[in-house]
């Protein structure tokens, strides 16, 4: 299985990070296998970073084979979603950035792609109208609503298929919206998708 990511998809978190373009694409990038932290297992923080912060965001799981697949279709290739946290190296992102080089080293870490349980896509009338927000030691940080996202569910699907086949068990990250922090040790970190806690861990 993959990971594949959408980065700077809400427009208030690329305000918070100074990002002040329009996208006319989405950004993608991607994340190992080794990446994935699942089971409510605690989150170690790494020796390379000062500073890790969370990035809570909706995860789409795919459960068909797909290539090149028109908009309209694309629903048929998820069957359930979930709150994830994109866990990014900061400061290894801005030297990255300063100099021009990927983003792979500071996105694609070990245990840095938090999954929390599936929810089945059914459940939802519209899967452009969930809210989801994080919590860290019981305080709210962190919330939105897919309605928000610059490139919607179906034409993130559609646009990434033409380059990349997705496979069975594939997840999409994807973005964050504002409100995005860092992490420190005995922290507790509980996700919501909509009222339902699906995501449950600490960082150690």
């Amino acid at each position: 299985m993959k990971i594949i990511a959408i980065g700077m998809n809400y427009a208030l978190h690329n305000k918070e990070l100074g990002h002040t373009s329009i996208n006319k694409e989405p950004v993608i990038f991607m994340k190992p296998d080794s990446a994935i932290l699942k089971d409510c297992k605690p989150f170690f923080i790494p020796d390379f970073s000062e500073e890790i912060h969370y990035e809570a965001e909706i995860v789409v799981r795919i459960n068909r084979l797909g290539k090149n697949i028109a908009p309209r279709f694309a629903q048929r290739y998820y069957d359930a979603v979930t709150v994830g946290i994109d866990f990014t190296a900061r400061d290894l992102q801005r030297k990255f950035r300063e100099v021009g080089n990927p983003w792979e080293l500071c996105k694609g870490f070990d245990d840095s792609a938090a999954i929390g349980k599936f929810v089945p896509v059914d459940r939802f009338a519209d899967v452009q109208q969930l809210h989801f927000y994080l919590n860290i030691d019981g305080k709210t940080v962190q919330q939105g609503c897919t309605t928000d996202m610059l490139f919607r569910v179906d034409d993130i699907i559609a646009y990434v298929s033409r380059f990349v086949t997705l496979k069975i068990g594939d997840l999409l990250f994807t973005g964050t919206p504002a409100g995005v922090g860092p992490v420190s040790v005995g922290q507790h970190l509980q996700g919501y998708l909509e009222e339902e806690k699906v995501l449950d861990f600490y960082i150690r």
